[in-house]
């Protein structure tokens, strides 16, 4: 059971720790220090201020008008209201389309108070994650559903159903490890190819729509409250308010789930 004055401040190398250990790793996104002290006090381990501020917080249709100062902005926020929690900045669209880009985008974000940065694909971001990990800044990638190629994808939709795309996705798991990432967000996958990544990969895996058997789930804050963002919800998503009563009871209803198996079910994933 989880108590916040037992718990340890997490760090980079306690990712590993807990894939080796079969421990659950609760994320949530969050965008000010209230909400992040919420998350501290109940049992969140990671902490990601995400892009996605610029669809539930700035009421944009997607990601890509978010800026690296809407981003530092908010981690500052989030940063104050966090004493255990790992902190994860995403680098938004754009900001690592080039290696020394994604260096000065994530100096800014570390200076904020980031831990970690996120940056979603393979391809040309391998390039990008070993010149950030050869620079000591630990990265988090991203693979699946990348929001940031909406234009791209023509939408929000599920990806590696085919065995080609499928393969491609389990290959690039395995690059990305290889490029030095520390943590993988899998979003939007079937289950069973989730569940193979997760197998195969050396990183701990964080799923959202991406099955039970990842390392961790992460959610959007919005989302666990059951808000209205003025966009569709995604099949993954639980209200976990309806049943926590509180705030805080929804987070640590959220986080019991998560480090239970409880959630998510098939009712909230991919096949």
């Amino acid at each position: 059971m989880y108590t916040s004055t037992d718990a340890k401040p997490w760090t980079v190398p306690m990712l590993a720790d807990a894939k080796r250990d079969g421990r659950k790793l609760v994320m949530l996104t969050a965008y000010d220090a209230g909400f992040a002290r919420v998350m501290d006090d109940n049992g969140v381990d990671l902490v990601l201020v995400g892009d996605s501020l610029g669809m539930v917080v700035q009421g944009h249709d997607s990601t890509l008008p978010v800026t690296v100062d809407d981003v530092a902005y908010h981690v500052a926020c989030v940063s104050r209201g966090l004493e255990r929690a790992l902190l994860i900045a995403d680098l938004p669209f754009g900001a690592d389309a080039t290696p020394e880009r994604a260096l000065d985008a994530s100096l800014a974000l570390l200076r904020a108070g980031a831990a970690m940065v996120k940056l979603e694909g393979a391809g040309h971001k391998l390039e990008v994650i070993r010149f950030l990990v050869e620079r000591e800044i630990p990265v988090c990638a991203h693979l699946g559903l990348t929001p940031q190629s909406v234009l791209r994808l023509g939408g929000y939709k599920v990806q590696g159903r085919e065995d080609a795309a499928a393969k491609k996705i389990l290959a690039d798991a395995l690059e990305v490890a290889k490029a030095g990432a520390a943590l993988l967000v899998l979003e939007c996958v079937p289950s069973q190819l989730a569940a193979a990544i997760t197998l195969a990969s050396p990183i701990p895996t964080i799923g959202i729509g991406a099955g039970a058997a990842c390392d961790g789930q992460v959610l959007v804050l919005h989302d666990l409250l059951g808000a209205n963002t003025g966009h569709r919800r995604p099949k993954f998503v639980k209200n976990f308010l309806a049943e926590g009563g509180s705030i805080a009871g929804a987070v640590k209803a959220y986080a019991e789930a998560v480090r239970s198996g409880a959630f998510p079910d098939a009712a909230h994933a991919y096949e």
